[in-house]
């Protein structure tokens, strides 16, 4: 399965500014509960849980569940304090997962 994910973080941060990171993956995140037409049930596949680490420590975590839309965006702010990597990973049902890693650069 081709998994295509959007971060976005800037190219350039200065020692103690507050920035914004959005990460969104696509992913249909079907509820379990839509009919699949034959008079069945279409299975549950939701994204559960989205972390991110920066060289890692866990800087921001979310809980997801079955009402957040398809290709969710998770947007939230950090304190820039050192350089290091952001690693993104976002788990969910029939086991699901996958990490993308982005360089945060922090200047003096």
């Amino acid at each position: 399965m081709t998994v295509r994910t959007l971060i976005v973080v800037p190219p350039a941060i200065r020692r103690g500014d507050v920035f914004n990171v959005r990460a969104t993956i696509g992913h249909p995140m079907e509820t379990g509960h839509r009919s699949d037409g034959a008079g069945g049930v279409v299975p549950r596949d939701i994204l559960r849980r989205f972390e991110c680490r920066l060289d890692g420590n866990t800087v921001f975590r979310a809980t997801l569940y079955p009402a957040i839309a398809a290709n969710p965006i998770m947007a939230f702010t950090l304190r820039a304090e050192r350089s290091g990597n952001l690693t993104f990973t976002w788990e969910g049902d029939r086991g699901f997962r996958h990490s993308e890693t982005v360089a945060l650069n922090v200047g003096a």
